[in-house]
């Protein structure tokens, strides 16, 4: 009676920690899908180039890399405080974005657009060091309080609130950008910095009243020790197999993340409308919604590697077709297509992760893990695709559809070169596992 009663206080217990988990996820990519939809497009109005603007996700990275691989996993794995970095992070971040708006606006005024845009980029970046603690945390507390067998329905089911709140972003964002005004009076950075609050405060009560899962220690044999040890060196090794294909997969996927924003404004493409484009990003965002809660779930029953795989192949296809797509309904299936590839790489990739590596050393292993997803901020555009398009355009005389379609072929070769290396090096090494 008294394990029965033990079981339905747990179950009540985690089912109120996910609910203000979710709650959080949800601000999260509400305010991601408010400010950085139009981001891009802002920058270029300002900077002029493809490759400049890529410098805003890849600055960013590095800062997130060093972050959370010098400093803020480690401290997560010895401090055990995973929450009270996602409050620090979060209220760095509010501040921060304050900060950046009137040094930008300042420059504006001024009559330096190049070098406002520079602002951002640069204070984004630093502001990103700090912030990358709340990832680390973010990252470690999930892998913490899922189990192998519930892991991937979590986790897909938490992707989907962050897809709902990225596209309920994304439609607001539409009408808030307004040409860039939106950026230029503050009314993005005020919403983004007042979401920032409240999610710190969300998590800042679930901190103070939840009881978090932990593991109680036991005797163990000498045997059982290096048992586990060479177990975990086996992980640890699939694991930077598992990195590397990612890396591949990653940096081709994400190699058009900005190109795409541009290709569907071309007056000699699509020439969409704020309104329009903002429809092709939700249908991107709605795909993903669908992708999470799906691909978690299925990852539980047949396999890690399976669901892998339908995810690479939709990555592979989806850049394929977006020169044939002849209007902006046309490209918003194909883009939602993407969406799935995306979040099912996502979803199962995270997963994997935490399938993988050893209790002992999370923090700093998923900061490994947290730096490759962030390959697709920027640097696949700034090393990839921008130089491809830009060198195009400006050496060869191409037209920048053509130089974008181009962009996207390539895309599709680095994505299925990724996904051979994962069938041969992690896909084969999980048969006979949970994959």
């Amino acid at each position: 009676m008294e394990d029965e009663s033990a079981k339905t206080s747990s179950l009540a217990s985690f089912k109120s920690v996910f609910a203000n988990l979710s709650v959080f996820q949800f601000l999260t990519f509400l305010r991601r899908g408010v400010f950085y939809s139009f981001m891009i497009n802002y920058l270029f109005t300002l900077m002029q180039t493809v490759t400049s603007t890529a410098f805003l996700g890849t600055l960013d990275m590095i800062a997130s890399a060093l972050g959370q691989n010098l400093l803020w996993g480690r401290i997560c794995d010895r401090v055990k405080v995973k929450a009270k970095l996602i409050i620090a992070g979060e209220t760095i971040a509010a501040f921060s974005y304050i900060i950046v708006f009137f040094i930008h606006k300042s420059l504006i005024e001024a009559g330096s657009g190049f070098t406002a845009g520079l602002a951002i980029i640069i204070g984004l970046s630093i502001l990103e060091f700090f912030w990358s603690m709340s990832d680390v945390g973010w990252a470690a507390l999930l892998t913490d309080i899922t189990t192998v067998e519930t892991r991937g329905r979590v986790i897909g089911t938490l992707n989907f609130i962050a897809s709902l709140g990225r596209m309920v972003g994304i439609l607001f964002a539409g009408s808030l950008y307004d040409n860039g005004e939106g950026f230029r009076n503050g009314t993005i950075f005020y919403i983004v910095t007042v979401l920032l609050f409240i999610g710190t405060l969300i998590m800042l009560l679930l901190s103070r009243h939840a009881k978090w899962r932990s593991t109680t220690p036991c005797e163990v044999t000498s045997e059982v020790k290096e048992t586990d040890r060479r177990s975990s060196k086996e992980n640890e090794k699939a694991y930077k197999w598992f990195l590397a294909s990612l890396v591949i997969i990653v940096l081709g996927a994400a190699s058009i993340n900005q190109i795409i924003l541009l290709f569907i404004k071309l007056p000699a493409g699509l020439n969409t409308s704020d309104y329009e484009m903002s429809l092709i990003l939700s249908a991107w965002t709605v795909g993903g919604m669908i992708a999470s809660l799906v691909s978690g779930r299925l990852t539980d029953k047949i396999g890690r590697s399976k669901v892998m795989f339908l995810g690479l192949g939709l990555a592979i296809m989806t850049p394929l077709l977006y020169g044939a797509a002849s209007n902006y309904a046309a490209m918003a299936l194909i883009y939602g297509i993407n969406g799935v590839s995306f979040w099912t790489i996502q979803t199962v990739g995270f997963v994997l992760a935490g399938d993988i590596i050893p209790k002992s050393r999370r923090g700093r292993l998923l900061s490994r893990y947290n730096t490759v997803m962030a390959l697709s901020w920027g640097p696949a555009g700034i090393l990839i695709g921008g130089p491809l398009a830009d060198l195009q355009v400006k050496s060869l005389g191409l037209s920048p559809h053509a130089a974008y379609i181009n962009a996207f072929y390539a895309s599709a070769l680095m994505v299925a070169g990724g996904a051979i290396l994962f069938a041969l090096k992690v896909a084969r090494a999980q048969r006979g596992g949970n994959a």
